[in-house]
């Protein structure tokens, strides 16, 4: 077995570490408070378009009029720092998800699933890897659950700070999942 600090991996303790420049910790906007506060701050602004140009590029949802008697879900931006493997910061992380509380069972869904690993099969997946001396790599995909087609009618909101404004009473029509979507 091979520890973290025998690969070279090693997580410097910031109360002892005097090299760290100042821009480090400026560079890093603090989670904002509602959604105001993170538009207006351009760091949040950028990882929220990110975000958005992926769910566009990836032909998530498309733009109807407003149809009668549908439920129609709400959507938020949820924001958060990404950290690396040492617990450094790496970006700014927007997420827009769909508000499950919202949805209505029986037209807007028919149960509630994570699409995750379980804990014992990442632990299962280590053990064999440890034991076949493999090497390990984490890797971050963005959006990697929101490429399965969905088979229910699912309408959403259109993003807060991303509507289109020659369509503004608009909804969206899911055509693939989103975050938090039963």
């Amino acid at each position: 077995m091979t520890t973290r600090s025998q690969r070279g991996m090693v997580k410097p303790n910031i109360k002892y570490s005097h090299n760290l420049s100042a821009s480090t910790t400026t560079s890093i906007s603090p989670l904002p408070k509602n959604l105001v506060s993170a538009l207006h701050d351009l760091k949040w602004k950028n990882a929220m378009t990110d975000e958005y140009n992926a769910l566009i590029q990836n032909k998530t949802w498309e733009l109807v009029s407003h149809p009668l008697n549908v439920n129609i879900i709400r959507s938020m931006w949820i924001c958060k720092h990404k950290h690396n493997f040492d617990d450094f910061f790496e970006r700014h992380k927007a997420r827009l998800v769909g508000d499950g509380k919202s949805q209505q069972k029986g037209i807007d869904c028919d149960e509630t699933f994570s699409p995750i690993m379980k804990p014992a099969i990442i632990r299962t997946i280590l053990t064999i890897a440890l034991s076949k001396s493999w090497h390990i790599h984490q890797v971050d995909l963005k959006n990697v659950f929101l490429h399965g087609n969905l088979n229910e009618i699912v309408y959403i909101h259109q993003p807060k700070g991303f509507k289109d404004s020659s369509h503004l009473d608009y909804v969206c029509l899911l055509k693939k999942s989103i975050y938090v979507l039963k």
